[in-house]
């Protein structure tokens, strides 16, 4: 089981968040387990994920994470920061280093814009959150998560999903 960074129980609002916030650091381990049980739980059944011996013949050091699952660590990541009523709006991910077994990924982040934009109405700012998750290789996934907090602290005011 993967170590957890404490979840935020409220959802943070726009006005607890600021550019240059830091997100703490998560460490996933990258067990078989861990790779082979979420490439089943996003149905990708390719070889590569689940059988070393088919991977390393098509070229790879064994079995490696797939993209769904860096994605869905991703979004933990993000939300295990925000909390419940955020609402992730954008995933712009670009892979790099594979994640093999044996190794352990550390997310990190850092908010880069805060937005509240006109017109929106459904109570909600944006805010733009750079993530990192490397590994021993290099970076294994960055790019860019928007997501969507309350404008104030009482949620019961937005509308809309996770409302």
């Amino acid at each position: 089981m993967s170590p957890v960074i404490p979840t935020t129980p409220v959802t943070r609002h726009i006005g607890d968040v600021k550019v240059g916030d830091v997100l703490p650091e998560l460490s996933i381990p990258l067990t078989r387990t861990v790779i082979v049980a979420t490439a089943i739980a996003t149905r990708d059944y390719q070889d590569v994920h689940h059988d070393p011996g088919l991977a390393v013949e098509r070229g790879s050091q064994d079995i490696f994470m797939n993209i769904l699952s860096t994605n869905g660590f991703v979004g933990r990541y993000i939300t295990d920061w925000t909390g419940p009523a955020a609402v992730i709006e954008k995933v712009a991910i670009r892979l790099g280093a594979p994640n093999y077994p044996g190794d352990s990924m550390v997310f990190t982040g850092r908010v880069t814009a805060v937005h509240t934009p006109e017109g929106r109405g459904d109570g909600r700012g944006v805010v733009e959150i750079a993530v990192r998750g490397a590994n021993s290789r290099g970076d294994h996934v960055t790019g860019t998560v928007t997501v969507a907090l309350p404008l104030v602290s009482d949620v019961s005011t937005l509308t809309g999903p996770a409302s």
